[in-house]
């Protein structure tokens, strides 16, 4: 049995969700970004009391059909942009509807719809935000961040870190301006 799970955006949210299943006994398969599979279909008290317990951690359990695509599509662009290693061989259209399994200009419609901002632009929320992480780190280059972003030049990176954030990156750096949002709370731009 497949659940969805609003707000699991790291990897110590995964731990979190696994340590609830662990104290209701419940035996997991997998686990991952916004997504839990149990062995077992949950009986609507079983159900309930994870619900409940995942609550307790501002977790969601989630039920209806629509939120669990959004929360697919979220977790995979947080996915894609913080924690995969190589570069995207496809568009993120493509990649999206290859993973949902969905038609993209339906899943663009219904994000849309559903969050008031395109998926486009919670992408580059989402890659601003790991330029805003990787900026406080002071480890890499502006130069390397960009590539690390999958981005064409520094010069384009600047540009949309300012009319996102309204810092160029050296601003950013230089004030230590940690302006950094939640992951599961990044939409406008």
């Amino acid at each position: 049995m497949k659940l969805y799970i609003k707000n699991m955006v790291c990897g110590r949210c995964e731990r979190a969700v696994a340590e609830v299943a662990a104290k209701m006994n419940l035996s997991v398969v997998s686990i991952k970004l916004g997504e839990v599979e149990l062995v077992r279909d949950l009986e609507e008290e079983e159900r309930q009391e994870l619900a409940y317990g995942l609550k307790e951690l501002g977790f969601e359990l989630l039920e209806d059909k629509i939120s669990k695509i959004i929360e697919q599509i979220k977790n995979l662009i947080i996915e894609l942009v913080h924690y995969q290693k190589e570069p995207l061989k496809i568009n993120l259209s493509a990649y999206l509807s290859e993973n949902i399994r969905q038609d993209y200009s339906t899943l663009s419609k219904l994000f849309s719809d559903v969050e008031g901002v395109t998926i486009e632009h919670y992408f580059i929320a989402q890659k601003i935000e790991r330029a805003k992480e990787l900026l406080v780190y002071d480890e890499l280059t502006l130069s390397a961040i960009a590539i690390d972003l999958n981005y064409s030049n520094v010069a384009h990176l600047s540009n949309q870190f300012k009319k996102v954030t309204g810092y160029t990156p050296t601003q950013f750096k230089k004030e230590k301006a940690h302006l950094r949002k939640p992951l599961d709370h990044l939409k406008i731009m």
